[in-house]
């Protein structure tokens, strides 16, 4: 992963701005809000690469490295780790930009597992890397 000061990677998964909702009393963004973006960040990317519906079986190495403020610019950007038979680990860091400032800061980061299932909910194996 990047460090906290170089650039983030070309293209969020997901963005989107923090709201007073998503903050604690003391006015920063809940840890589990951003916990809960990153999972739909890498649930997409994963669900694109097993070309259907995933779901999330572990979090592993999450850090949180700075508070997000109300009003920040929230980017998750995605790259695939590791893949099993059935399970795709995804490497997911989160950046974000204050409202008048352009340089974005690395403030999560955190290595996901989804693995794929089938109409019924059992893991079925993922398609084969084209």
């Amino acid at each position: 992963m990047a460090d906290a000061n170089s650039e983030p990677p070309q293209s969020p998964q997901l963005r989107m701005i923090a709201m007073p909702a998503d903050a604690n009393a003391g006015g920063s963004v809940f840890g589990g809000w951003t916990l809960s973006q990153m999972d739909l960040a890498g649930g997409s990317f994963a669900a694109e690469r097993a070309d259907g519906r995933v779901v999330t079986v572990a979090i592993d190495a999450m850090r949180f490295l700075r508070p997000i403020a109300v009003g920040d610019e929230v980017s998750c950007y995605c790259t695939a780790e590791d893949a099993g038979d059935t399970s795709l680990k995804v490497r997911i860091e989160t950046w974000a930009r204050g409202r008048g400032r352009g340089e974005a800061e690395k403030v999560t980061e955190g290595v996901f597992t989804f693995v794929a299932i089938d109409e019924d909910g059992r893991p079925r194996s993922l398609p084969a890397e084209g």
